[in-house]
């Protein structure tokens, strides 16, 4: 009993409790992650196509990646450099594993300032609350379980960021959040954010308030540049891929034509609900909540229904940001202030001036932060089910049924360093090993030189659910028939897995 009593004693440290939440979440996160890996729910689009890139950027060589498309710098989809630190760790572990369990591991990395802010305002149960909260976010476990993507590196960053802003250290918040132009085009929007938030809450004339100014420039400099200059200078196509997507023409449009696109249709309805919801409706009082509209504009303006939604990996950045704009509104509600207009902190009580601590006020102000974590835990208790965390108490889901024991001796008969065309998820599998390609694709160089000298194996599972994108199942029938044509031998056909070779 003495254990557990020292062991719960610990916990109500900060450092402990938030450590500790974090590396557990990021044990979570990875048995997820790397078992949908395992069952082959994987795919070529995203973590193929991200595995191709780390893996050039491991061997010294710039991150052109085949499942984008023959010679296709990656660098001219969007814009994320922050990708090659993960080139050290995938150099000694080459494998989709090192790039999941860094993005279990990044992600988790959230919990860590938000649980400790937490623990300032409110104490241990705060930030124990504030913690899980985060870990069962529906914006990050689906990130975590949606292959790869380079976010990952953003969820922490703006956690911290948010939550020195909170705290009032602009300097921090600054610091924390310049990296945001290195991982995504868009992000440089936030930092804007960052910097007019610091701008404002600056007294006049101070050289915060400049600072705040400056960041707000560079933010808006950065995506700019970003998506006017360097992106569609590293294309093929020589512009940036995504105005199409995000509604640029139609933006330029009757501002009331804008105001519809925002919340119509009500698939739009969904996404800002749950939002607002994961603040626990009272976080949407705190300035911290302005960091997630550039986000949620990009995504609300655009014509792509996928940006629309719950689901992907595109809300995974709005999480750290509603909770901490939920922490910050508990704290100015001034509800966990102890009599005599102090709050909880580590080393003891600290002023609290956001509100008072005694009398009918008090008490209201109780009643509002109740709501607002019952409102919270509730968002949680009814996504946990349907996001893919729940796959952890799924028996089914640790299973190998027979078709994918076949699936993976039909992979083993293909050597290291072949030229592979396949479909979808099984190029997840080979894109560590093998120059692996899409088979609905004319073969290219370094695929092949020509058709007549095509890749040396081609492996399709027509069973593949992605039959629309990146590849339309009559696409893959087709060169399927192509193959057979030019002579190749079909080495397995097992229901709808086929295997050929070169002749």
């Amino acid at each position: 009993m003495w254990v557990l009593r020292a062991v719960l004693r610990s916990l109500r440290r900060p450092r402990v409790l938030s450590w500790g939440l974090a590396g557990l979440f990021a044990v979570l996160y990875s048995c997820v992650a790397v078992n949908r890996h395992r069952r082959m729910l994987t795919q070529a689009y995203d973590l193929g196509i991200f595995e191709q890139a780390v893996r050039a950027y491991a061997d010294g060589r710039a991150p052109v990646v085949l499942l984008k498309g023959p010679g296709y710098h990656l660098l001219g989809d969007h814009f994320h450099p922050l990708l090659a630190t993960l080139a050290p760790f995938y150099r000694v572990f080459p494998s989709a594993v090192t790039l999941l369990v860094a993005q279990a591991v990044l992600m988790a990395l959230a919990v860590v300032p938000l649980s400790r802010w937490a623990h300032r305002v409110g104490g241990p149960r705060l930030a124990g609350a504030v913690g899980c909260l985060t870990g069962v976010s529906w914006g990050i476990v689906e990130a975590v379980a949606d292959d790869f993507h380079e976010i990952a590196f953003a969820v922490p960053l703006l956690a911290f960021a948010a939550t020195a802003l909170g705290r009032g250290r602009p300097v921090a918040a600054v610091l924390w959040a310049l990296p945001l132009v290195l991982v995504k085009e868009d992000l440089g929007l936030t930092v804007a954010v960052v910097g007019a938030l610091v701008c404002a809450r600056a007294a006049r004339g101070s050289g915060i308030r400049a600072l705040g100014f400056g960041v707000a420039l560079f933010g808006l400099a950065a995506t700019a540049l970003t998506m006017l200059v360097v992106l569609p200078s590293f294309n093929p196509g020589g512009d940036f891929a995504y105005w199409g997507q995000v509604g640029a023409g139609e933006a330029a449009g009757a501002p009331w034509e804008t105001a519809v696109r925002l919340v119509w249709p009500p698939l739009k309805w969904l996404l800002l609900g749950l939002a607002a919801a994961t603040a626990g409706f009272l976080g949407l009082r705190s300035p911290l909540a302005l960091l997630c509209v550039p986000t949620l504009g990009w995504r609300l303006i655009a014509d792509n229904p996928h940006y629309w939604g719950v689901g992907y990996h595109y809300s995974a950045v709005l999480m750290p940001l509603l909770l901490a704009a939920l922490v910050d509104a508990l704290d100015r509600t001034g509800a966990f202030a102890r009599p005599g207009g102090h709050r909880c902190a580590p080393d003891g009580p600290s002023p609290a001036p956001n509100g008072p601590a005694d009398g009918p006020a008090a008490a209201a102000a109780v009643r509002r932060a109740r709501r607002a974590l019952v409102a919270a835990g509730l968002v949680a208790a009814v996504t946990l089910p349907v996001y893919p965390l729940h796959e952890l108490a799924a028996p089914g889901a640790w299973g190998t049924s027979p078709r994918l024991a076949r699936t993976r001796e039909l992979l083993e008969r293909i050597p290291d360093g072949a030229t592979v065309a396949a479909s979808n998820r099984l190029a997840a599998q080979l894109a560590g090993r093998t120059t692996v390609g899409l088979v609905c694709r004319e073969p290219a160089p370094p695929l092949a030189d020509a058709l007549q000298d095509g890749p040396q194996w081609v492996v399709v599972d027509l069973a593949d659910p992605s039959v629309h994108a990146p590849c339309a199942i009559e696409d893959t029938v087709r060169m399927l028939g192509r193959y057979g044509e030019l002579g190749y031998r079909r080495v397995v056909e097992d229901g709808d897995l086929r295997l050929l070779r070169r002749p």
